[in-house]
């Protein structure tokens, strides 16, 4: 315990910074270092020694004790806002990863699309509708070409069929006029052989 005191008063001596507790207030308040500075100043000489009285002694270490007791109180308290302030970086550390998560899940997601509940690229989707669309023009106007094509295969073929038709009827017409003649010339070959 006087290990602890010693130590303590050393400390005390040489940080003039740390007050005393207002609650209990010695002879002239101040730094531990003026009150010690004080004490001596007050302290009788007998030969080479200081000759200190036991009250301002006994004022001096319950300042003192004081004085650690704040201090102790300080440094928990410093320690408890310590480990708040840990617990709260953490915390923010885990609420900064899982937003990171959502950022590039939405990033992602803003990046493609989805399709039949797959996941395609915008860059992959924009080529393929596009080739696709290029490939139904391209196949529309193939139809139409084939469509003319065949109409004016169609127009063609009518056409001759019509000509053909009537390269017919005229045939027709040309047999019936040999046939009738040559059905005349039997019958006139008939009608003379009976005679």
């Amino acid at each position: 315990m006087k290990k602890i005191i010693i130590t303590a008063t050393a400390l005390l001596l040489f940080t003039p910074n740390i007050f005393s507790q207002t609650s209990v207030k010695p002879a002239k308040s101040g730094s531990l270092q003026s009150q010690f500075e004080n004490l001596i100043e007050k302290s009788n000489s007998f030969q080479e020694y200081k000759v200190i009285s036991k009250s301002g002694l006994l004022k001096l270490q319950t300042n003192i004790q004081d004085s650690l007791a704040v201090s102790k109180s300080k440094i928990l308290a410093n320690e408890a806002f310590q480990e708040s302030q840990k617990k709260t970086i953490d915390s923010l550390k885990n609420k900064s990863a899982a937003s990171q998560t959502i950022v590039s899940d939405l990033v992602s997601e803003k990046e493609s699309i989805s399709v039949l509940g797959i996941q395609i690229q915008k860059t992959v989707f924009k080529v393929s509708f596009f080739l696709i669309v290029i490939g139904l023009i391209a196949t529309v106007f193939f139809l139409v070409f084939m469509y003319k094509r065949s109409n004016a295969i169609t127009v063609e073929s009518k056409l001759a069929l019509k000509q053909s038709q009537e390269e017919f009827e005229i045939y027709k017409e040309k047999a019936l006029e040999r046939e009738q003649k040559a059905m005349r010339r039997l019958q006139d070959e008939l009608n003379k052989q009976k005679k």
